[in-house]
């Protein structure tokens, strides 16, 4: 269609530079005229082609592809007036420039306007088929596929397509400067990560695709930072290993999905061995105690994947029980043998029931309260639901030979400045006390890691809210740092850790480098298209009770093992005098059962000697900031 257009309007031009001239009696002889119509045509369309002006669909011209127009009727033009001298032994020259003149801008002319109207008509009533100007980051084969399957998409667009896409790519960036001023499918490779702002600007640049799915952590951070402050949407390609295709997801272009703060963390989500997760779930009744919560509906979710033999969810929460129920009956049916109990880690009589009649063969303990300035506000509920409720179900397991016992941890527990986090290692230490005394046939596990994206009480739910709401955010302190990870990657920590443990250690996730919150927060509030300070205010609000500047994930005394996942180390088992550690426990169950706070804070201490105060950890930190 294109090149008779093209012939078309190239045969106009001729008649209307030659009727020009014949008004000043100047024009040509028909024989004269045919043969410069028949070479003009044969050697512009010639021209166009050898230019590239049929390489590139016209929804994607640009002003490079327009110019590959004019060099192609200038060859075009000059090659028939030198075929017309042949053959006619003439070649008027006002009659050759003004053929060319009227050729380049008609055909320019029929391209834009065959892009801004005939397109624009075609999709009236087709909302969806309205396209945003797109920058592509990452000039690979990610970008070549995407860019293939976005045309594909463009060209079958109809109301039966199920696949709807609004991109409308316009450039590339890509930091090999050898690439700069290249093109991938048509479309120019314009700059480096650090001519982003100028690009958007100039390009009129209404999204960004993020289209490096090998990317090396590091500078995946850095740029996705720079896409953040752009206040544009911004999408990314999963990382290469999480890529998928299969029948719901055939290509790269059903991949695509909205940045997420996970995508700012700065590292790669943590990859376990499924292998060993399924043949150590698979077949065997499996408990998770606090399993309506975040990180033990997520266990619940991940156990019900490897066929196990029976599901049981222990939880207090009636509600959050009941949601995580309704969802695996939603997904397996009647295929997963599920049970859902309400019950208190804290009940004794009540968790001997549960193990008596279920006989698990594998306990997650992920029951606990978690929240510092709470547990600041209550030691001793701290003490009775994470302290007692872990030696409960720990003992429990033991007596009743559980195969394998998991305790889920925190770093907050390494030289603790808080009761919560002091509670934690108490766990800890139960469960390294009975992993030391081989009575029975249990083997017992702590996994550690450190704050979870998303979870029930984590910033991120906190800060969405107060975005939401058009309230400022509040940041503790403008030091503060934590490490992050997401649900998944905790919980199949743990399942890992499950599945090679032989008992007594402390598994520890390299989480990666810790992110600043201040920085967390200035990215989430231009993930939602604000400015930080200017559309949403961040206001500091000072340190909560028992709150740390800087987490750790391992205390002073404790080695580092590797295991055959690199990213998964293993504590030093730490030697525990058994009836020291008993008597201390007995004193901080009585001090908690009388409700007395100054005593069960002291009974904690007396058992826990890394729990320092905060104002204490706090400033040894701050002067090294």
């Amino acid at each position: 269609m294109l090149v008779v257009a093209d012939a078309f309007i190239i045969t106009i031009s001729a008649l209307i530079a030659n009727f020009v001239l014949m008004l000043f009696q100047d024009g040509l002889f028909r024989g004269d005229l045919s043969v410069s119509i028949l070479t003009g045509i044969v050697c512009c369309l010639t021209g166009l082609r050898m230019s590239g002006a049929y390489h590139k669909l016209w929804r994607y011209f640009n002003k490079k592809d327009y110019l590959s127009c004019a060099v192609g009727v200038l060859l075009g033009i000059s090659g028939s007036c030198f075929f017309t001298y042949l053959f006619r032994e003439t070649a008027p020259v006002r009659y050759t420039l003004i053929y060319g003149l009227i050729s380049i801008i008609g055909i320019c002319l029929f391209r834009y306007l065959f892009r801004t109207t005939f397109i624009d008509l075609t999709n009236v009533g087709r909302s969806e088929a309205k396209y945003k100007r797109t920058m592509i980051i990452g000039g690979g084969q990610a970008c070549r596929t995407i860019l293939k399957e976005i045309r594909t998409a463009h060209e079958v667009h109809n109301s039966d397509n199920k696949m709807k896409v609004d991109f409308e790519p316009v450039c590339i960036i890509d930091d090999d400067r050898m690439k700069i001023g290249s093109e991938i499918e048509g479309i120019q490779i314009v700059g480096t990560t650090a001519d982003i702002t100028h690009f958007i600007d100039e390009k009129q640049i209404e999204q960004i695709i993020f289209c490096i799915p090998s990317c090396m952590d590091d500078d995946r951070k850095r740029i996705l930072e720079i896409c953040s402050h752009t206040q544009l949407p911004v999408k990314v390609i999963p990382f290469l290993s999480n890529l998928l295709f299969d029948e719901e997801r055939p290509n790269l272009l059903t991949q695509v999905r909205d940045i997420k703060v996970e995508d700012l963390l700065g590292r790669e989500p943590i990859t376990f061995d499924n292998h060993d997760i399924r043949n150590f779930i698979s077949g065997k009744v499996c408990m998770v105690t606090g399993g309506g919560g975040s990180i033990g509906s997520e266990l619940v979710r991940q156990i019900a994947k490897y066929n196990p033999e029976q599901l049981i969810i222990v939880d207090i929460a009636e509600n959050y029980a009941y949601e995580i129920q309704q969802e695996l009956i939603m997904e397996y049916g009647k295929s997963l043998n599920l049970v859902t109990l309400i019950a208190s880690v804290r009940d004794y009589y009540r968790m001997n029931q549960i193990f008596s009649r279920y006989k698990p063969q594998v306990v997650f303990h992920a029951a606990a309260h978690k929240h510092v300035p709470l547990m600041e506000v209550s030691p001793m509920e701290a003490i009775k639901n994470n302290v007692l409720g872990t030696f409960n179900t720990a003992t429990l397991a033991q007596f009743h030979n559980v195969k394998k016992f998991v305790m889920i941890s925190t770093d907050k527990a390494v030289n603790p400045t808080n009761v919560m986090g002091a509670s934690k290692r108490c766990c800890e230490m139960i469960v390294q006390y009975l992993a030391q005394q081989n009575d029975g046939t249990t083997e017992f596990v702590t996994t550690r890691f450190g704050n979870v994206l998303g979870s029930n009480g984590s910033v991120i739910p906190l800060f969405r809210k107060q975005i939401e709401q058009g309230k400022p955010i509040t940041v503790t302190h403008p030091d503060i740092i934590r490490y992050f990870m997401t649900i998944p990657e905790a919980v199949s920590l743990v399942m890992e850790a499950a599945a090679i443990a032989n008992g007594g250690e402390i598994f520890v996730l390299d989480m990666g480098k810790p992110v600043k919150i201040v920085t967390l927060a200035e990215n989430l509030i231009r993930m939602y298209g604000k400015r930080p300070y200017e559309d949403v205010k961040i206001e500091f609000i000072g340190l909560r009770p028992g709150e740390k500047i800087k987490e750790e994930l391992l205390m002073n005394e404790e080695g580092l093992r590797k295991t055959k996942n690199k990213l998964i180390f293993i504590g030093k088992q730490i030697d525990i005098n058994p009836e020291k550690f008993i008597h201390q426990l007995r004193n901080l169950r009585d001090a908690a059962f009388k409700n007395d706070d100054a005593a069960a804070v002291e009974a904690l201490h007396e058992i826990v000697p890394t729990f320092v105060t905060p104002e204490e950890f706090n400033q040894k930190i701050l002067m090294h900031v």
